[in-house]
């Protein structure tokens, strides 16, 4: 089972907006939607990040942007503009770390091109390691 990341700032950013307005009872339809249907993708990407549904691909115009193999996943289908989410493995092991959000791009030609990509962030083995170092 994979731990759920949110990449920074941008995809940390929204999903921390997002679950507050969510806790708040602030958020309107289209936020509770979006909110529903990321807990859902969420939730089959950690078990099987190749669960049917989620027609999980790569994106090799995203994979040579980012330097790894970023992978898409359908929030929903069969809809204009479906939502799609973008990810990565890593930094650690178990970890699928969610670098963007966007309706599924409709012109072809270079339409990975526009979809902004957060980063991966540190890895938290690492940041142990360095806390551990700093007390000694």
């Amino acid at each position: 089972m994979y731990k759920i990341r949110m990449g920074i700032p941008e995809m940390l950013e929204l999903w921390t907006n997002l679950e507050n307005k969510i806790k708040e009872r602030t958020a309107n339809k289209n936020e509770q939607k979006l909110f529903k249907l990321l807990i859902s993708c969420f939730s089959k990407l950690s078990n099987d990040p190749r669960y049917p549904g989620l027609c999980t691909h790569d994106i090799e115009a995203l994979t040579k942007r980012y330097g790894q193999k970023v992978w898409e996943s359908y929030l929903e289908n069969h809809k204009p503009g479906a939502g799609r989410i973008f990810w990565v493995y890593g930094p650690d092991q178990s970890d699928i770390t969610i670098i963007g959000l966007e309706p599924h791009p409709n012109d072809k030609k270079d339409a990975y091109q526009k979809i902004t990509l957060s980063a991966k962030g540190e890895s938290k083995i690492k940041s142990e390691e360095v806390q551990t170092t700093k007390k000694k």
